[in-house]
């Protein structure tokens, strides 16, 4: 038969620990880019962007009647999924530090 005070204990341990990762998480900063640097995403390790930066020369190019603005936009997105894939990693990564390295197959973190 299960304790009902040690299944509380267990219970009130694993929330603690939740409570420890998403605060991890939310200090970790995860930087992604593309372009060569010409667009760079930060991202912290709840996947929410922070900060975007675009270099001074990937906006020059835009000047004029033929600016390409659709390739300043596949810049972002590549540098916010390259950021997101960085941050996907970052999780797993405190996952299996919190579980003692323990390889549990979560769907979504691996």
């Amino acid at each position: 038969m299960i304790n009902p005070l040690k299944m509380a204990e267990m219970l009130s341990q694993a929330n603690k620990m939740q409570e420890d990762m998403q605060r991890k998480l939310a200090q970790t900063v995860v930087e992604g880019s593309s372009g060569g640097g010409a667009v760079t995403a930060t991202m912290n390790g709840k996947k929410e962007l922070v900060k975007l930066k675009i270099d001074p020369s990937a906006v020059a190019s835009l000047s004029g009647p033929s600016g390409d603005i659709e390739l300043l936009e596949s810049l972002i997105v590549g540098a916010v999924n390259d950021a997101g894939h960085k941050a996907d990693e970052a999780i797993q990564s405190s996952v299996k530090g919190a579980l003692g390295g323990m390889n549990l197959n979560i769907p979504g973190l691996g």
